[in-house]
């Protein structure tokens, strides 16, 4: 059954009439006697009584009336929403981002966007970077923005946006505070504070120290990068961080060797068509 089947049988029913229902349609009389034979065909029953110039529903016809109604309101409801699309971005806006990224990288980012469409309910998941690939994967979000893998597989598509070095840090009375040199190895001989051992970071840095023979003592895990911070500004351990995290709490150790650093950027199901929400986002990340 398609809807100008429905429009028509609707029309002929409402109006009583073939002729008054052509006229209503803008079609001729024969058109729309041919629709109705088509719909009487599809559904293997008659809709309509012909009693001379009157036309009745049958009892299909009554059942079809009401559902057909339905169906047609719905449609137009359906037309009106899509039309709607195109006089302004609202919705929903699903982003997965890690707690460093949330703190320190998309607070300029959303205030402008909230400015700019004030109808788009933001919905944030602030978690790991690999479960927001995971949440992209699934579709529990339109976008990740974070720390990228190394290879992102299909079908999920990665975009740098921001290069993040990292520092390799120690509290101020740590015993290699002192040193004007350091090297890996003299890193590997004291204990170390890190993010978990599946996380990017950590990879990162356990590769480094692999690449050349050592081993890392890690005397804590944990993903939340601000407490590491914490952690080794109060002598627990020595970390490698964002070098934005530098402050008082804690110094930069000028350690020899390759420097560290991570990509930023957002994560995207390559699959899945970007609501207008999202590519506002987009934009606004890749405007700079």
């Amino acid at each position: 059954m398609d809807l100008t089947s429905l429009a028509v049988f609707v029309a002929v029913a409402e109006h009583g009439g073939f002729s008054a229902a052509a006229q209503q349609l803008h079609l001729t009389q024969p058109a729309v006697s041919k629709r109705i034979a088509q719909l009487e065909a599809e559904l293997g029953t008659r809709l309509l009584d012909r009693l001379g110039r009157q036309v009745l529903p049958t009892e299909a016809g009554t059942l079809l009336l009401e559902r057909a109604r339905s169906l047609l309101a719905e449609a137009a409801d359906t037309r009106r929403a899509i039309a709607a699309l195109g006089e302004g971005i609202g919705g929903t806006l699903r982003i997965a981002t890690s707690h460093h990224i949330g703190l320190h990288y998309l607070p300029p980012l959303l205030r402008r966007y909230s400015q700019q469409f004030p109808q788009v309910e933001l919905d944030i998941a602030f978690v790991d970077s690999e479960q927001a690939y995971a949440h992209v994967l699934a579709g529990q979000a339109e976008l990740a923005i974070t720390t990228l893998a190394a290879h992102t597989p299909a079908p999920l598509q990665a975009t740098r946006l921001w290069d993040d070095p990292l520092c390799f840090m120690a509290a101020p009375d740590h015993p290699l505070s002192a040193r004007k040199r350091v090297s890996l190895a003299d890193l590997a001989a004291h204990p170390a504070v890190l993010p978990d051992a599946g996380t990017f970071t950590h990879k990162l840095i356990a590769g480094l120290f692999a690449d050349n023979g050592l081993a890392l003592q890690v005397r804590l895990h944990t993903n939340y990068l601000e407490t590491i911070k914490m952690l080794v500004g109060v002598g627990l351990a020595w970390s490698a961080l964002p070098a934005s995290l530098l402050d008082a709490q804690v110094v930069a150790l000028p350690v020899r060797g390759p420097a560290l650093q991570r990509q930023l950027g957002w994560v995207r199901h390559a699959g899945r068509s970007l609501p207008r929400a999202a590519q506002a986002f987009v934009n606004l990340l890749t405007a700079g």
